[in-house]
């Protein structure tokens, strides 16, 4: 299979044409939007489905994002909808934000991992709402890369790792935000957010009240536990380096370091103290560091880096989605210093 690449900003008609020809037929199609790019097919179809898990060697039982254009899709793909999540939309959508619910009879299994609940989201990103409203499907997205790699925050990274499994790659340019969506379920009695992301949780407590954050955010999924978001697997997000996470201050990191055949992940301004460094936003600030964190784990496998000693982020605010990332793509391999 020959990949092509369309530019979106530079090709608008043709890009929509032959992106909602392909999804219509029961392709696949990577899209950007506004988190990182996604792999969409028709989230109604679950053959179309099922090409999603081949090309991305990915494991059926992980349930897939289904992403809408409006408010007015929501109503088909779920059972009810609660007023919580009514309020939720109102103020983050479009948005980097996913809500759980019951699922409609519509949703394939095979599209929510064998589960009874639909996970939705509506992009900010104007050229994904548009290719979903071009096709008059919702389309399921996962993130745009072979399963457990980095995701990619462009059409390089997503040829890099798609080329030759699918039809059509979307160019729309690097993606904003650099992390993917926050993910709350609304199945039970108290929300609960299953993955962090740009929404945090700070800002979802300030509008809808309890709100509870699932173990498996900060800690591995239980032995034989079932994944009831993307992104809860053990390892996650990984480079082919393999990644420690040291905790402490710079002082203390450097010291620890010293005399090691390492590549440090450290954050903007430290890599002089270093020989071979990455960095992955500034020291402090979490919207930096989840904008510049997946293309520095990918940029650690371009310089070869075979072992990696990592700086800890901030573990609030969208620092606990850029957390989230490190821990997974590091296998939970945390040093206190």
């Amino acid at each position: 299979m020959k990949t092509k690449i369309i530019d979106i900003t530079k090709q608008y008609d043709e890009a929509l044409s032959e992106a909602a020809r392909i999804l219509k037929s029961g392709g696949l199609v990577a899209i950007p939007t506004e988190t990182v790019y996604g792999l969409a097919a028709n989230a109604l179809d679950g053959e179309a489905v099922k090409k999603i898990y081949k090309a991305k060697g990915r494991p059926s039982d992980n349930p897939l994002i289904v992403h809408i254009s409006n408010m007015e899709e929501l109503g088909q793909l779920v059972d009810e909808i609660p007023e919580k999540v009514k309020i939720m939309a109102e103020k983050f959508w479009p948005g980097p934000l996913t809500m759980i619910m019951k699922k409609s009879g519509l949703i394939p299994d095979v599209t929510s991992g064998g589960l009874d609940t639909v996970a939705v989201r509506m992009p900010e990103n104007k050229y994904a709402r548009a290719i979903i409203k071009a096709c008059g499907l919702p389309l399921a997205a996962p993130s745009a890369n072979l399963s457990g790699s980095p995701s990619p925050t462009n059409a390089k990274y997503v040829y890099d790792d798609m080329n030759g499994r699918i039809p059509l790659i979307i160019d729309g340019g690097r993606s904003k935000i650099g992390v993917e969506s926050t993910v709350i379920t609304f199945a039970d009695e108290i929300p609960a957010v299953l993955r962090p992301g740009a929404v945090t949780v700070e800002e979802i407590r300030n509008l809808i009240g309890e709100v509870r954050v699932d173990g498996a955010v900060l800690h591995k999924l239980k032995e034989g536990g079932k994944a009831s978001s993307p992104g809860m697997k053990y390892k996650h997000y990984a480079p082919r380096a393999d990644i420690t996470i040291l905790k402490g201050s710079l002082e203390k990191f450097i010291e620890y370091t010293k005399g090691k055949d390492f590549f440090a992940l450290v954050f903007e301004g430290e890599e002089m103290y270093f020989e071979n460094a990455v960095t992955y936003g500034k020291p402090l600030d979490g919207v930096s560091e989840a904008n510049r964190l997946f293309d520095a784990l990918r940029e650690l496998d371009e310089k070869g880096a075979k072992k990696v000693y990592a700086r800890c982020p901030e573990i609030s605010g969208i620092g606990l989605a850029v957390y989230n990332r490190l821990i997974r793509s590091a296998g939970f391999k945390i040093i206190e210093l």
